[in-house]
């Protein structure tokens, strides 16, 4: 599989996190699907997908979750 982008991930969790890319959740976190970067992740066959929050214009921190494309969930990072 080729790396996916935001948007097929985003129909990809409809069922699993049906409220991750909700309008109302991303205005909540300043974010905009087309800020989410995708990226390789160290897990094999999982993405790191992250975007910066936002407040008054200003980072305030990051949203990041892993994407398993076998099981269609977004997972926590692990620190």
């Amino acid at each position: 599989m080729s790396k996916p982008t935001i948007y097929e991930i985003e129909y990809a969790v409809r069922e699993t996190s049906p409220y991750f890319f909700s309008k109302a959740s991303l205005k909540f976190f300043g974010q905009t699907k087309s800020k989410f970067k995708v990226y390789q992740a160290n897990e094999e066959g999982k993405y790191l997908i992250s975007a910066p929050m936002k407040l008054d214009e200003k980072i305030v921190g990051y949203t990041e979750r892993l994407f398993n494309p076998e099981t269609n969930k977004l997972e926590l990072v692990p620190k």
